[in-house]
């Protein structure tokens, strides 16, 4: 039995061809050369390359071997497995002589990545398989083979613009890849680092693709050659060329397996991406407690933004407290639409109402509630209105919850429009380009197909998009007409303008012309907020952070009759406060609006806006003198004394605005007195979101008060909630109340 098996390898061992290296790197290339152009009639066109600031999705390994084999006719399927049936008779035939390990001719051994006969005979399965289908043979010259190098030190993947490997060739490559044995008789240069398709932050190398196109332009190059990945290396690295690169992935996707033009394995461990949070937040020092008798004057802008609740409610929906310095309370009170005193319709735009209660979390205090009714325009009589929305487009826009979600947002906009109104698109990435030219609001069908054309990637151009969203807004602007420049961004953009100032005369000098500019946030991670706020505030618009379908609705379409309207610009609000009467205040919010005193009387002064319908609320916590939750001593050599007119007056109420297109503001004062008008549920769960929004800042103002009173005192003052906000508020409290633990 010896003697015959001792034959038998003899005569193997004489069969075997002698291994030929450069035989073997030609069948190779054209072999993946062939397999790509097989695939062209199974699939329209390979992946095409994504933006770098969106990883491309990883095909599932069992999802490649299901789809192979629905491939295969059953004539290949009986090829097959009575290929592998005489292969594994062989084996057991040849198990002896086999596990003494295979036979290397040394030629073979000498060359890197070269198989032997027994890496030829497993794959004999394979060819038989392959043998049912035609053949297709490209007559091309094979590029010479790379020189070996030495591979620069261990760094980052490099960002590859090229399109993704399919799943099938992932995984043939790498079960071939596995069955070649490692030569012993000589040892391989390094291999050297391939470019692997997925985003990652700073990386160390720059990489073209030579042979094929990148981007957005490369969305099909099946009727093109293998194209080359070459790796430009950072500074003091060597360059690789000529390197072709397979991603297998395994099931936990954890392990990257990658494939060099020579064939050499490299199992590489994948660490996670990093998350990176670049967000920044327009925000300021908690107002401080005051003593009357030293400043009897607080003075601000109101603020009619909405962002820092809507920002706040997406953190807490997705299982963390927001940042502090995410919170704005007078933007948390300011959300919710109010049922306030309407003003006379031959009276001032907007009607002021003044609320006295006790503090709910101090009972030595009280609380002097302000608000502000803006009238309502009707709606067969506003003007006509021209909006240019002004799109990033940039490659961080590629994200469900930004671009996507910012073009349903823009078409549920559509139904509020009428005839007369005109929309016109300017999109930026890169470059600044227009869209849609201005189209009348009831051209739905044009608008439609505008937003469904545009698509998130490269880079940013914020400041020629800036420029030509104005510029096509005034060629639109006629006498009596509303124009409206509507910035939708994640706020990872670059408006162009590095100095503040020169960015705030540019807006404001748009402002003059009569054409405002509000800015709509999406998404998170690289929310720009502080310059959100700063760009809308300037631009005398409002500030919206759009995180659902729904929000899109408040804001485009419930709102949309009032926010875009004006009816009163640089509305200031001072109030004088009577030392007789209050020893100290405290002004709950608003801290990013504060205003010198001086700057209440002059008009050449920015302040905020009022739109139609809309409401303002302001809350003041007020000490009395003697009260036990005084917090500073009284002066020694100072004595407050009242008016002699002021009487049991707590403060004096003055209020500025102008008129829409004119200079100079006008006044309304009134006073503030302790009344016996119980609160309504408006003040009421007003007050109750703005000891939210200081639970959530952690104030040290509230004492003992925590989230059960919160959420009593919203619960008690829901009232009227017809569109659901103060239910969805209370959700939030104790949402909030189990994060904290």
């Amino acid at each position: 039995m010896t003697d015959d098996l001792d034959a038998l390898k003899a005569a193997l061992k004489a069969a075997t061809p002698a291994a030929d290296p450069a035989l073997r790197e030609t069948t190779l290339r054209l072999a993946l050369h062939n397999f790509d152009r097989a695939h062209q009639g199974t699939q329209e066109s390979l992946t095409p390359a994504r933006s770098t600031q969106s990883p491309p999705q990883r095909a599932g390994f069992m999802r490649g071997v299901l789809q192979m084999f629905e491939r295969f006719s059953s004539r290949q399927m009986l090829a097959g497995t009575a290929s592998v049936a005489a292969v594994m008779v062989g084996v057991v035939a040849l198990w002896p002589t086999l596990s003494q390990g295979p036979v290397i001719p040394a030629e073979t051994a000498a060359v890197p990545g070269t198989r032997s006969s027994a890496a030829m005979a497993d794959e004999a399965p394979d060819a038989a398989v392959k043998a049912a289908e035609p053949a297709v043979v490209v007559a091309e010259e094979a590029p010479p083979a790379p020189a070996a190098i030495a591979p620069p030190q261990p760094a980052p993947l490099a960002q590859a613009e090229a399109p993704v490997a399919t799943a099938e060739a992932a995984s043939d490559a790498a079960a071939t890849a596995a069955n070649d044995p490692a030569p012993e008789a000589a040892s391989p240069a390094p291999a050297a680092p391939v470019v692997v398709a997925q985003a990652v932050p700073e990386p160390a190398a720059e990489t073209v693709i030579e042979g094929g196109e990148s981007g957005a332009a490369a969305a099909d190059l099946s009727s093109s050659p293998r194209p080359r990945a070459r790796t430009i290396p950072a500074q003091g690295e060597a360059e690789v060329d000529g390197m072709e690169s397979v991603i297998a992935d395994d099931v936990l996707g954890l392990t990257q397996r990658r494939v060099s033009a020579e064939g050499m394995v490299a199992d590489t461990e994948m660490a996670p991406p990093p998350i990176t949070n670049s967000e920044a937040f327009a925000t300021a020092a908690p107002n401080p407690v005051k003593v009357t008798a030293e400043e009897p004057v607080s003075t601000f802008s109101i603020d009619v933004d909405t962002a820092s609740y809507a920002i706040i409610r997406q953190s807490i929906d997705a299982g963390q407290l927001p940042p502090p310095e995410a919170v704005r309370v007078e933007e948390m009170v300011n959300y919710f639409p109010y049922a306030y005193p309407a003003p006379a319709t031959n009276g001032a735009p907007f009607q002021p109402t003044v609320t006295v209660m006790p503090t709910p979390w101090n009972f030595g205090t009280r609380l002097v509630h302000v608000a502000l009714q803006g009238e309502m325009h009707a709606t067969d009589t506003r003007p006509p209105l021209n909006l240019v929305f002004l799109i990033d487009t940039s490659g961080s826009m590629d994200e469900p919850n930004k671009l996507p979600l910012l073009q349903k947002a823009l078409a549920l906009m559509l139904g509020s429009l009428r005839a007369g109104d005109q929309v016109a698109i300017v999109a930026y990435a890169g470059s600044a380009g227009l869209v849609l030219e201005p189209t009348a609001g009831t051209d739905t069908d044009a608008i439609y197909n505008a937003i469904d054309r545009l698509a998130a990637g490269g880079s940013t151009a914020g400041a020629e998009g800036l420029a030509l969203a104005y510029q096509t807004a005034a060629s639109m602007t006629a006498d009596g007409e509303v124009s409206r420049v509507l910035l939708a961004t994640d706020g990872d953009f670059n408006v162009g303008i590095s100095d503040p100032a020169a960015l705030t005369d540019y807006i404001a000098a748009q402002r003059e012309t009569g054409i405002y500019l509000s800015v709509l946030g999406f998404g998170r991670g690289n929310l720009d907020d502080a310059t959100m706020q700063a760009l809308a505030q300037n631009g005398n618009g409002q500030a919206a952070y759009i995180d659902s379908l729904s929000e899109a609705r408040k804001v485009l379409v419930d709102q949309v009759a009032g926010a875009l309207f004006p009816i009163a610009n640089d509305v200031k609000v001072q109030i004088e406060w009577n030392p007789a009467q209050v020893a100290e205040y405290r002004l709950i919010g608003y801290e990013t609006r504060a205003l010198a005193r001086e700057d209440f009387n002059n008009d050449r002064i920015d302040a905020g806006e009022i739109g139609a319908g809309l409401q303002v609320t302001a809350i003041y916590e007020v000490t009395a003198p003697g009260s036990t939750a005084l917090l500073n001593d009284p002066l020694r050599y100072g004595t407050a004394t009242a008016a002699p007119d002021a009487g049991s007056e707590m403060g004096f109420l003055r209020l500025r605005y102008k008129e829409p297109g004119q200079d100079t503001s006008q006044l309304i004062e009134v006073p503030i007195v302790l009344g016996d008008v119980p609160p309504s549920d408006d003040v009421r769960f007003g007050v109750a979101i703005a000891g939210f929004g200081q639970l959530l800042t952690r104030a040290q103002y509230l004492g003992d008060w925590g989230w059960d009173d919160a959420i009593a005192l919203a619960n008690g003052a829901r009232g009227d909630d017809a569109f659901g906000y103060r239910i969805e508020a209370i959700n939030l409290m104790r949402l909030a109340k189990q994060l904290e633990r």
